[in-house]
């Protein structure tokens, strides 16, 4: 990686919180990056901490993605525009911005058919070996840094990346006004899209949980009712959609029970590789099953829902960290109460 040579920044080293192995963060200095023609270079302010970044770093990989060599985590970012690449407006030196954190390969076919973010040249931050955003500055396409409002906080801004993941399956599930949905797993992507749904104007908004304390976050965060799985069978709801956002497989296999015939099911938590369905049901009742793979073209939205208070991300935050305390923050789940750790860059 080249050194930063223009004159816009007084240093050209930066600091990373880097995964060595699982269980290890070690804080290292490396060359700050140069923006490509189309990129812009961004100051990074705030991280938020995902349940994919504890997982790297507890266990080196998720699936097929593998921590081989040293990492840097983190993909729930937030910055500052300071440098531009030759082909971007040098105007934008000096805006805040959300980061979408992925380069999709603009040739693909799947990015030709708007579906960008199943492009199977993606990089997107921090599965390996790309790098994240645990770090001083990084780099991305400059269409995919969105211009945030001064009255969005960095933290907000930096969590427009699981609001995406919210509004995609929340699109995928088809909600809108007068939709009754249930949704299986309290965390913070169950919350987020708890929101979105009432955001869309859902009439009813069901929540299934085992702790006692995240069902009654979900009611704080839009949830309509509320349900204890352990308690007895979720039943026979009669929804009009249903998104797991737990990777349960005894939550998925009760929610799709719980869709009335032509519903939809949206698979977002990632948990068990495979799992039984109840396929003969999904036959006869029609209903359509799909997953999310992150997002596209979902900034937009999000920043708007923020921006009009439909959506409140600073009230998901529930700790602050500094980056040479990255190894806290990614533990920091574990503590009683936690929904989401932020990891303050500058």
């Amino acid at each position: 990686m080249a050194t930063v040579t223009h004159t816009t920044l007084g240093d050209t080293r930066m600091r990373a919180a880097v995964l060595i192995e699982p269980g290890r963060i070690e804080m290292q200095e490396r060359p700050i990056p140069v923006p490509g023609p189309d990129d812009v270079l961004i100051r990074v302010s705030s991280v938020g901490v995902c349940g994919s970044d504890t997982h790297y770093y507890r266990h080196g990989r998720i699936g097929d993605f593998v921590v081989t060599a040293p990492l840097v985590l983190g993909h729930e970012a937030a910055g500052t525009i300071v440098d531009v690449g030759a082909s971007v407006d040098r105007t934008r030196i000096g805006q805040r911005v959300s980061i979408e954190p992925q380069r999709p390969d603009p040739d693909s076919a799947e990015t030709r058919r708007g579906h960008y973010n199943l492009c199977p040249h993606i990089r997107f931050f921090a599965p390996p070996p790309v790098d994240g955003a645990l770090c001083d500055y990084v780099t991305i396409g400059a269409a995919f840094a969105h211009p945030v409002p001064e009255s969005m906080s960095d933290d907000a801004a930096a969590l427009c990346e699981p609001l995406s993941v919210g509004i995609a399956a929340a699109r995928k599930a088809g909600l809108g006004a007068g939709s009754r949905v249930l949704v299986a797993g309290a965390g913070p992507i169950g919350i987020v899209v708890a929101q979105v749904a009432r955001a869309f104007a859902a009439a009813e908004i069901v929540v299934s949980d085992p702790d006692p304390a995240r069902r009654d976050r979900a009611r704080a965060f839009g949830a309509t009712a509320v349900i204890d799985p352990t308690a007895g069978p979720v039943g026979e709801l009669g929804v009009d959609a249903f998104i797991d956002a737990s990777g349960a497989p005894a939550a998925v296999s009760a929610g799709i029970r719980a869709v009335r015939p032509a519903g939809s099911v949206v698979l977002v938590g990632s948990g068990a590789e495979t799992m039984q369905l109840p396929t003969q049901l999904i036959q006869n009742r029609e209903l359509v099953l799909t997953g999310v793979f992150r997002y596209a073209d979902t900034w937009p939205t999000a920043i708007e829902l923020v921006q009009s208070g439909r959506v409140d991300l600073d009230a998901m935050v529930t700790a602050h960290f500094a980056l040479e305390k990255t190894a806290a923050a990614l533990d920091s789940d574990r503590t009683p109460g936690s929904v989401k750790s932020v990891v303050t860059v500058s």
